[in-house]
């Protein structure tokens, strides 16, 4: 059986697994105060181009996401997202749960916000008059790439962020999958534009290599006090934190992260070939290592047989669209073999 249903189905690069080992019986400081942990945090402020980001590592995403909006904002506030992203459909109301309402915006297929909603959500909300009866738009929280694998423009991003700044919002990017982002192709954002125009980011690695972790880049000096207050309070500070940095350092000191990304997009290029030839439909556009194909019912159970994949949306009564993921660590033949059942079921379908 191969697994193209997520791209977190493997453990960890070979390269960190040997850093790991070979510091293994070292005796280092806790919590991410080791000096691991700070060469992994200079690494990270050089793609960001910039000295004055603090860098925090957490273990998770969800974790990340509900640690960042709880530390910015008040009791009464709430952050604005796409109905599809991830703190509103995947996370169990985590957010939610710490008392911030998330104020869901509908979306297309691509699963991304405007500009233009987000400058129409803060003005209804403070034309209404019992707006102080209403939770407060705080923060907007955008995801690179989204749930649906659509990325996010250089001016798309940076007119999210005028409109941010023009009302008071903090700009809050989920970089779960965000080395996939990068790496795609026609992908016009880098780092340093993320650490220009966001208030608080984080880089994924769970997703990207790592065993697990996300480093968390705060560039807006408003969110930087009492942090590391927050990430204990909600149970994010990991007392053996080398294991945090050790990794983000192996990914980054060499430009791994960036190889083994792109890498895992190409292989995801292949893949969606390989159904746009077969005549199978897409559910939404992607250019990074998730790929959204529609297929007959029918032809499911086929697929089934060697392969897994994550059933994505109903299109109608006989069609279903499929998430098919690949990894920092799928294999050519895996993908081959796919791409040589995909091409057998195209012909089934005619």
């Amino acid at each position: 059986m191969f697994y193209f249903n997520c791209d977190y189905t493997e453990g960890a690069h070979p390269h960190i697994l040997e850093r790991m080992m070979e510091t293994n019986l070292e005796q280092t400081v806790g919590y991410g105060e080791d000096a691991y942990c700070e060469q992994a945090r200079a690494l990270i402020r050089q793609e960001c181009e910039r000295e004055d980001v603090d860098v925090h590592f957490l273990v998770g995403g969800t974790q990340a996401n509900f640690t960042v909006i709880r530390s910015a904002l008040r009791p009464h506030q709430g952050v604005i997202s796409a109905m599809t992203g991830h703190i509103n459909a995947h996370e169990t109301g985590a957010v939610e749960a710490t008392g911030h309402k998330v104020l869901a915006l509908p979306c297309g297929p691509e699963g991304k916000l405007t500009a233009a909603q987000i400058e129409e959500t803060v003005k209804a909300h403070w034309e209404d008059e019992t707006h102080e009866h209403q939770v407060q738009p705080k923060m907007v929280y955008i995801s690179h790439p989204t749930e649906n694998g659509a990325l996010y423009t250089l001016p798309e991003l940076e007119s999210i962020s005028r409109a941010c700044k023009a009302n008071g919002l903090y700009l809050f990017l989920d970089g779960a999958r965000l080395g996939y982002a990068l790496t795609a192709r026609g992908s016009d954002v880098s780092m340093s534009d993320l650490a220009r125009l966001c208030d608080v980011f984080y880089i994924g690695g769970t997703k990207c290599g790592a065993l697990f972790g996300e480093a968390v880049v705060i560039a807006n000096p408003e969110l930087k006090p009492d942090f590391r207050y927050s990430i204990k309070q909600n149970g994010g500070m990991l007392a053996k934190g080398r294991l945090l940095g050790i990794q983000f350092l192996t990914l980054f000191e060499d430009g791994l992260y960036y190889d083994i990304c792109r890498a895992a997009n190409e292989l995801a290029y292949r893949i969606a070939e390989a159904c746009k030839t077969a005549g199978f439909r897409f559910f939404a556009e992607s250019s990074t290592n998730q790929q959204f194909p529609i297929f007959p019912n029918s032809l499911l159970k086929e697929l089934g047989k060697d392969f897994t994949y994550s059933t994505w949306a109903k299109v109608d009564q006989d069609h279903t669209a499929i998430r098919l993921c690949t990894s920092w660590a799928t294999r050519e033949e895996a993908a081959k073999q796919l791409i040589q059942t995909i091409q057998k079921l195209g012909e089934n379908n005619l």
